[in-house]
């Protein structure tokens, strides 16, 4: 497999002393009793090829978490393996713009390492609820591109007793895979994007008849939402703004595109297109027309891309105040949104297939089947809710 991955100053996996290493579960010792799991969502991840998976008691099973540290946002989410997938036990999300300046400063800044260990000590506080979780708790672009990472993994270590890991962009590009995997059809050829705080990733899939993927290459930008953003914060117009962060990605693309013969796919159906991000689940959000946004009703879905068209005209139409105001962009995402739009206008330039599925999904549920499976655990094929969304008005 070759990967792709333009970041001048990218490291490899880190593990702080004191924390676990590769394929050990860093658990976080506490002395407090875990409360009794609470009725929660299920979430569908395939089973390896061969394997069939075993009858589970969700109640008794052991429970697993996970820490998505990224350049926008922390999340955490904790679950039990059950048979068809794992259930969600408790989960946090947050938006702490880790990555803010880093791009331009080359290091993570005070207020920025605060909002995120701030964010980090309610994970641990939820943690601390469910004693024994085997966890893995991951950090992406803005660690490593910032020169003093070691410095706030020691904090985060000292401050909320998590080990950060942070992982490189061809790990960060299997995990987002191995969530969404379970989405793919029959199609022999796949585009799965991951558009983030710090960059984006782009993987170009092989799908053989069983189902299995094998990953042809990685393409990793260091273009996401926050840094364009800031990148481009000089640029008045909004239209213009748009089309120069559209053009960005694009030329950024096309060689790859070029080297992998994309698009000598694309006229015979061939190639299908999954999209893991807040940009995308907003995007379907939107076009659905959801009063408050639903995940359930989100994940799994079918966008099509006269949609997501609708709906960037709609968004570049939309007032600041709006966007804030709308249920499913809300006040931390709506500056953000038009960099989103970009980059995800670049994708649909590139690959201009009629549809994509939509996967609420990424690295927290990659990190936990790659955990439950290291203990044995066979998790169920995906049937997952497909949607379709239904056009939408070109009105603001």
């Amino acid at each position: 497999m070759k990967q792709v991955h333009p970041h001048s100053n990218s490291q490899g996996a880190v593990n702080p002393e004191g924390g676990a290493t590769m394929g050990e579960h860093a658990v976080l010792d506490v002395p407090e009793k875990p409360v009794l799991p609470r009725p929660g969502t299920t979430v569908h991840a395939g089973t390896p090829a061969g394997k069939h998976a075993p009858m589970i008691d969700c109640i008794t099973a052991p429970l697993y978490a996970a820490i998505d540290l990224g350049s926008s946002n922390c999340r955490l989410l904790v679950a039990r393996p059950c048979n068809d997938g794992f259930k969600v036990i408790d989960a946090f999300s947050r938006v702490v713009r880790l990555g803010e300046g880093v791009r331009e400063k080359g290091y993570l800044c005070e207020s920025a390492m605060d909002r995120a260990i701030d964010a980090l000590r309610v994970c641990a506080k939820k943690l601390r609820r469910h004693a024994g979780a085997s966890l893995r708790a991951v950090a992406t672009e803005a660690c490593r591109s910032a020169n003093n990472r070691d410095d706030f993994i020691g904090r985060v270590r000292d401050e909320t007793g998590i080990s950060l890991e942070i992982i490189t962009p061809d790990e960060e590009s299997r995990l987002a895979l191995q969530a969404c995997s379970a989405l793919l059809d029959e199609r022999p050829y796949a585009v799965v994007f991951d558009i983030g705080g710090g960059s984006t990733e782009i993987c170009w899939i092989k799908v053989d008849e069983t189902g299995k993927t094998q990953c042809i290459e990685t393409l990793s930008m260091p273009c996401g939402v926050l840094c364009l953003t800031e990148r481009y914060a000089s640029v008045e117009e909004r239209r213009q703004r748009f089309e120069a962060m559209r053009t960005e990605i694009r030329e950024r693309l096309e060689e790859f595109a070029k080297r992998n013969s994309c698009s000598d796919m694309l006229g015979e159906d061939m190639v299908q297109m999954v999209g893991t991000s807040g940009t995308v689940t907003t995007f379907c959000g939107i076009a659905l027309g959801l009063e408050r946004y639903e995940r359930h009703k989100v994940d799994g879905s079918d966008l099509r891309f006269d949609d997501a068209e609708r709906v960037t005209e709609l968004l570049l139409r939309m007032g600041n105040d709006k966007r804030k105001g709308h249920p499913c962009i809300g006040n931390q995402r709506a500056e953000l949104m038009d960099a989103g739009a970009a980059i995800f206008a670049a994708i649909r330039d590139i690959w201009p297939l009629a549809t994509l599925k939509v996967a609420d999904r990424g690295l927290r549920e990659g990190i936990l089947v790659d955990l439950m499976r290291a203990d044995g655990h066979a998790l169920d094929p995906c049937d997952a809710r497909r949607h379709t969304v239904s056009h939408i008005k070109a009105t603001s």
